[in-house]
């Protein structure tokens, strides 16, 4: 995703908004740090895991955990491809007041974390905020002020009761956020919106992902200018507005599914597509302080058939607690062979906030393995290596890491198993909130970014990207051909974001595979039409079942294009999928971004309109072409 103006605005109206509070300096942390160590109990002190993880307590004033948190949005709000990586704990407790409201700004590559054992355990009045980000200077103000680079970040574990802000963003929580932003276990009480509708006015966002999470309140979820967005097993009171593809599965409170369908008035009704239940998930790995306040890792349990979160009636029971001494403390400085011997030696393992070069392969050999990162800690391939390699082994969980390619090309960044021969359907590997780059913070390349053969996979949330825009980006330069490819059978992906490689972005192999919420743009930057040519065909598919493929299912599915280099360029169709009477898709669409900039055939196969940003046919740019169900 990039900062290009998509056509086809939406309409809202809003006061305008005021400008954010200049942020204080940074104040230290020695009283926090102080108040961690006071117990009785030996704990776990806030440099074991390093100097970037922040940890707050209730006994703080609000004044002080403002001004900390101001310093690090300041250095971390436009720091797109920046170094910089922090966690920001919250001990169990209360923060700020109505009157007095903690207010965080949540820049790049920063996550927020309650505590607790749920989100009720940790409590801030406030606001927990993404805005826009402002990418231009006009006359000496900001401008050019957009959500489409909003990427890389994410909040869990908390219960925000909405207070606090001023005229336009008054007693409004805004998460106006991209690709590879996850909410998980949220408790939000009080009016959210994904848009940020204050500065500048509505301006696009373009993707998102929430999974196990409450929102209520007496308004619906905005979702506003989200071009599309997933929700899973969550609740929410309502949603409002969509543009193009908005998918809920076991969504309490989730709007009937209307995708492609016509209101009583005649109009194109909201792009819904909703799922009772989710069909299997397993949720993401998360700290918290026991009640002696040593800190535990719990590993929630498979389920299946679910909807709602899973925390409704407490803490949840299926699964099991790590104490975190199970696990090597992995810091920058490490080297690969210390944390392979901790692995071998049956240690799980955890990433402090750092970047992590990898010059061989990290190897994951013993069942039921946790591979955790801590504020989006990012590991580097070196001299073509591949980061990570997984054997044939089950309950792995692999979570909140982002894998960078180097300039040397790696064959693969991450490898699931060796063979689809085995994998349990009860206890199966898992991957959330783990995002691929090509390129983007430096030159990058790999063949391919994921790897999956083991069978039963789950993959809860992935954003794999060939960067279109930072550094190392061109046709001949940050080169990747195929961003995900599934060999393993009764692999489950909920929330598969894949965009910009130079093939088939998906490949798909196994059979009994389901996806729920696809969303790709195809590369920007085909030189020629004879550069971006698969055979007799035009161009590469976006998702592409293989041949000899019997079942297979996939809903809430969309392809984008936008060529800015040659706009001439067709693709023959995003979707290729063998017909078969099980394979079956739901609620596709493509649609071209910006007008004449390059034309998808049809959707999937042979099957649905061109998208050509016409006006004169009466489907201006940003139109899409839809398919309610294939075949």
């Amino acid at each position: 995703m990039n900062r290009w103006w998509r056509s086809g605005d939406v309409s809202f109206s809003a006061a305008p908004g005021a400008s954010r509070p200049a942020a204080a300096l940074f104040m230290s942390l020695a009283m926090a740090l102080g108040a961690c160590s006071q117990t009785t109990t030996p704990t776990l002190e806030n440099r074991d895991l390093g100097s970037n993880v922040k940890i707050f307590d209730p006994s703080m004033s609000t004044a002080e955990i403002q001004a900390a948190v101001d310093a690090i949005k300041v250095q971390q709000l436009n720091a797109e491809f920046g170094e910089g990586r922090y966690a920001l704990f919250f001990k169990p407790g209360t923060y700020g007041t109505p009157e007095k409201p903690l207010l965080i700004d949540v820049g790049y590559y920063t996550e927020v974390v309650g505590l607790g054992r749920t989100p009720n355990d940790v409590v801030i009045n406030g606001h927990l905020n993404v805005y826009n980000r402002c990418l231009e200077t006009e006359a000496g103000k900001p401008s050019n002020c957009v959500a489409l680079d909003n990427f890389w970040r994410s909040a869990s574990n908390l219960t925000v009761k909405v207070a606090g802000g001023a005229d336009c963003q008054k007693d409004t929580n805004f998460w106006a956020v991209s690709q590879a932003a996850p909410l998980r276990r949220m408790n939000i009480i009080g009016k959210f919106s994904l848009m940020d509708y204050c500065s500048a006015g509505p301006q696009y966002a373009s993707g998102g992902f929430i999974a196990d999470s409450r929102f209520s309140g007496t308004d619906a979820v905005t979702n506003g200018s989200q071009q599309q967005f997933m929700v899973r097993n969550s609740e929410v009171p309502g949603w409002s507005n969509g543009v193009w593809n908005q998918v809920f599965s076991g969504v309490v409170g989730a709007p009937a599914s209307s995708f492609g369908t016509t209101g009583s008035d005649g109009k194109p009704a909201n792009p819904y597509t909703t799922l009772s239940t989710t069909p299997v998930s397993r949720e993401k790995p998360y700290l918290y302080l026991d009640a002696q306040g040593a800190y535990q890792v719990f590993v929630p349990g498979t389920r299946q058939n679910t909807s709602g979160v899973s925390w409704a009636s407490g803490a949840e029971s299926s699964g099991r607690t790590l104490p975190l001494t199970s696990f090597f403390i992995a810091r920058p400085t490490d080297s690969v062979a210390t944390m392979n011997a901790a692995l071998a030696g049956g240690r799980n393992l955890l990433f402090t906030p750092g970047m992590y070069t990898i010059g061989q392969s990290l190897k994951v050999t013993r069942a039921n393995t946790v591979v955790l990162g801590l504020g989006l800690a990012t590991l580097t391939a070196q001299s073509g290596a591949v980061p990570m390699t997984v054997a044939d082994v089950d309950g792995v969980d692999i979570a909140g890491l982002t894998f960078d390619a180097g300039p040397v090309n790696s064959p693969v960044l991450l490898k699931i198993g060796t063979t689809n021969a085995g994998g349990s359907l009860t206890n199966p590997v898992a991957l959330h909130d783990v995002f691929f780059r090509i390129g983007g913070p430096h030159l990058g390349q790999a063949t391919t970014s994921l790897e999956v053969n083991r069978s039963g996979t789950l993959l809860d949330h992935l954003w794999v990207w060939r960067a279109d825009h930072g550094e190392g980006v061109g046709w001949t330069m940050n080169t990747a051909d195929h961003g995900v490819i599934v060999n393993g059978n009764d692999v489950t992906a909920t929330g598969l974001f894949v965009e910009h490689f130079q093939k088939e972005e998906v490949i798909w192999n196994g059979e009994r595979g389901q996806t729920i919420m696809f969303q790709n743009e195809m590369p920007y930057d085909p030189p020629s039409q004879t550069a971006w040519t698969n055979g007799a065909t035009l161009g590469y598919a976006a998702y592409k079942v293989a041949d000899n493929v019997k079942t297979h299912q996939g809903w809430g599915m969309g392809s984008y294009i936008f060529m800015n280099v040659d706009p001439t360029v067709h693709a023959s169709q995003a979707f290729v999928v063998p017909v078969a009477s099980g394979v079956q898709l739901h609620s596709l669409l493509t649609v071209q971004l910006n007008k004449g900039l390059g034309i998808i055939d049809h959707v999937v196969n042979q099957t649905g309109d061109p998208v050509t940003g016409d006006p004169a046919t009466g489907k201006p740019a940003g139109t899409p072409s839809m398919v309610i169900n294939f075949p």
